[in-house]
């Protein structure tokens, strides 16, 4: 297999360097807009060089983003050439349009790392999707937010301390909007819920809420009453009707969740034969995303593609009323306070989204009831 890598960042890096030792693949191309040498592969900085090349039948796609990622890996499709991508914005926003494109062309694309990092969540959703209904997806799907979130809590830093680190680790990005806001969990369970359920989620419909505003206060809160803060995404689906939201989210400290270190994901479905089946691993970094995407090349290799349409177009219904933990001017029914954040009476998540997107200064997290 010859390959053109698009990117040499953190996950293209990776890439390179895992496949260098592997007989049955070779980084012939990396279209990188820096001087880069390599010793068994040429650095372009032009795409054409490597769309045009006939002797790359396979292309990894770990720019990021939706342009001009999408136009390259469309074109390289065009031309025949497999496509393998750990960019999971790219596949929520055109997964129903590059599934039968790869059919049609008799190519194979793959995607298994856009979720989990390292953990093979994708390829056995689908799988488990072939035999049974499943009523229910998500959990912890950003090592960047679970990595600030468990340090400010084990270790007592603050958010600003904890970001720095995880970027200095390679966990987040310079611009961690995308992780710290929530939207790359977003896209990761939008595209998990969709082929979960054989639907395509209108996103405007699915709400999401970061962990950008937290504070120490509220981590010393949470512990005083036995709670830890986790980024959870979840979408349910029963009887036609789904709901899905993400948003920082209060776990007893016994829970499963509670316990998930550092930049590890723990991202969970429930099945109707299997029930819960959940998987943990590293969810950031350069090595356990890597490795995802050479497991999709070596699944390439052996004539394995990814095919499981999202389906009908779905709004989501988030009527479901969950208790919060808000700091910030709650006008609504309060429980109780907590020091200087109110404990709600049950609200509509829908409700309590609706309300932060007009106080955006404000923090929430669901409080997860026994």
């Amino acid at each position: 297999m010859k390959i053109g890598l698009l990117g040499f960042g953190v996950v293209g890096r990776g890439v390179y360097e895992i496949t260098a030792s592997r007989a049955d693949m070779q980084v012939a191309k990396v279209l990188c807009l820096e001087d880069i040498a390599l010793p068994d592969a040429k650095a372009v900085k032009d795409f054409n060089e490597i769309l045009t090349d006939s002797s790359i039948d396979t292309v990894v796609e770990a720019m990021g983003g939706l342009h001009p990622a999408y136009e390259f890996v469309r074109a390289a499709m065009e031309a025949g050439k497999n496509v393998v991508t750990s960019n999971k914005a790219l596949v929520c926003t055109f997964y129903d349009e590059l599934l039968p494109l790869a059919e049609s062309k008799g190519i194979k694309f793959r995607s298994t790392a856009a979720v989990g990092g390292g953990i093979g969540w994708l390829s056995e959703l689908e799988r488990s999707r072939r035999v049974q209904k499943i009523s229910q997806v998500g959990g912890i799907m950003n090592g960047t937010c679970n990595y600030i979130l468990d340090n400010m809590t084990r270790r007592g830093m603050s958010y600003d301390d904890a970001l720095k680190q995880a970027q200095k680790l390679g966990y987040a990005e310079a611009n961690p909007s995308a992780d710290v806001d929530g939207i790359d969990t977003w896209h990761k369970l939008l595209l998990s819920a969709n082929i979960a359920f054989g639907v395509t989620l209108d996103r405007n419909t699915v709400p999401v809420a970061g962990i950008r505003n937290i504070r120490a206060e509220d981590v010393e809160n949470f512990k005083a009453h036995g709670l830890v803060c986790k980024l959870i995404s979840t979408a349910k689906c029963a009887d036609g009707v789904c709901s899905a939201y993400v948003q920082p989210t209060l776990v007893q400290e016994g829970e499963p969740e509670a316990a998930v270190p550092m930049n590890y994901n723990l991202i969970t479905f429930l099945g109707e034969t299997s029930e819960r089946m959940s998987f943990y691993g590293q969810g950031a970094g350069r090595y356990p995303t890597a490795y995802n995407v050479v497991q999709d090349l070596v699944d390439v290799l052996a004539g394995k593609g990814f095919y499981a349409p999202y389906g009908s177009r779905a709004a989501a219904d988030n009527s479901e009323e969950l208790v919060y933990y808000v700091r910030g001017s709650w006008t609504g029914g309060v429980e109780e306070t907590w020091g200087n954040a109110a404990v709600t009476k049950a609200v509509p998540v829908s409700e309590m989204h609706a309300w932060l997107k007009e106080n955006p200064d404000a923090f929430i997290a669901a409080i997860r009831q026994m």
